[in-house]
């Protein structure tokens, strides 16, 4: 749903297209207890940093685990999101909280129940 999409920039209006590049683990990159989910957005790189703590407090929540392609959806709803509220195009790394990453990982989940189709 969130891998391939386009949004509208609130400020400007206009139509940008989003593309899921590559999720990396930041501890090796950067030193931080984090996935790094990479986007292009108009062909400018994009990251979602979404911090590992999110990972044990679902798992306790529900038993269940994020894996990396909910990860990857978790990232691109956020991303949507914030262009589409004017948070976004701004910046090139946004790091989201657990609270907000399960926020979003819980709308994710909301809109596959709903049975929302993908993106366009």
């Amino acid at each position: 749903m969130y891998t391939n999409f386009t949004a509208t920039d609130r400020w400007t209006k206009r139509k940008v297209h989003v593309l899921y590049q590559a999720l990396i683990v930041a501890i090796a990159t950067r030193h931080a207890d984090a996935v790094d989910i990479k986007f292009l957005v108009d062909g400018r790189a994009v990251w979602v940093a979404l911090p590992h703590p999110a990972w044990v407090e679902y798992k306790q929540r529900t038993g269940n685990m994020i894996t990396d392609p909910l990860a990857i959806e978790i990232a691109g709803h956020y991303l949507k999101t914030a262009l589409e509220s004017g948070e976004g195009l701004g910046r090139e790394m946004y790091s989201l909280t657990v609270a907000e990453t399960l926020k979003h990982l819980d709308a994710v989940a909301a809109d596959v129940e709903a049975g929302v189709p993908a993106c366009n």
